[in-house]
């Protein structure tokens, strides 16, 4: 793997061996150009040795292994980090249990690369005209439209998906980031990171996707992790009024 392909996508997995084989296909169907990093968090059922063996045959995919859970957070800073130490243009996040089609990837990398003037970031939206979500029970939607609400009045957001993962971004514009000062370990860092880059001035614009509920596997979201998000999005929102 090294950074001909302008793009390098990164996909964090816990237990997703059910989903990663046919995601990673998909992704190189539709978009044969990237690199894929899966950043696995010591999978019990064998996601990252798949991705190992897999590897040896595809050039354009290798798995960096963490030693168990650190959160979803920590491992797109890590995912970062491998964009920026190895020369990538772009980054583009997205979830391994198939929540984010690969078939959006053209619709992203597009409004990425030709938009004028340029985009830092493109979101994959589920809350613009086209956007949507299929397969949540009213409490998520609810819970996902508070939180978004939240974020926005807070930190000053002007975007309509805040808390969704299908992002690229650019890396020359992630360099002026100090990642090491990120707060968030879990999935607040999706507001934490817009935040930022929103205070240095960065361009967003947001592509409209489907968002489904994942069919194998399980969800790795739990009200603990809700509730943090809320509570550091509110700090957050404590240091953006007062101007730190």
């Amino acid at each position: 793997m090294n950074a001909q392909s302008r793009t390098l996508v990164v996909v964090a997995t816990y237990n997703e061996i059910e989903n990663l084989p046919r995601l990673v296909e998909q992704i190189l169907a539709v978009a044969s150009d990237v690199d894929i990093l899966v950043i696995d968090d010591n999978s019990p059922d064998g996601t990252g040795d798949w991705c190992d063996r897999h590897a040896q045959q595809e050039p354009r995919l290798r798995c960096l292994h963490r030693p168990g859970k650190l959160g979803l957070g920590t491992a797109t800073l890590d995912g970062f980090r491998a964009a920026l130490d190895q020369g990538y243009e772009f980054v583009l996040t997205m979830d391994a249990d198939f929540s984010h089609n690969p078939s959006y990837l053209p619709a992203i990398r597009t409004c990425m690369a030709t938009t004028i003037p340029a985009n830092d970031v493109v979101i994959g939206s589920r809350y613009v005209p086209g956007g949507g979500i299929d397969g949540w029970p009213p409490h998520r939607r609810l819970m996902s439209r508070l939180v978004n609400t939240y974020a926005r009045l807070l930190l000053g957001l002007s975007v309509g998906d805040c808390s969704g993962a299908f992002r690229c971004y650019r890396c020359e514009t992630l360099r002026q980031l100090d990642l090491d000062q990120i707060r968030s370990r879990g999935y607040s860092y999706l507001e934490e990171i817009l935040w930022l880059l929103k205070r240095r001035r960065a361009r967003f614009d947001e592509v409209p996707i489907v968002f489904v509920d994942r069919v194998l596997g399980q969800t790795k979201i739990n009200w603990r992790e809700a509730v943090m998000a809320v509570a550091i999005i509110g700090g957050l929102g404590v240091r953006n009024m007062l101007g730190m």
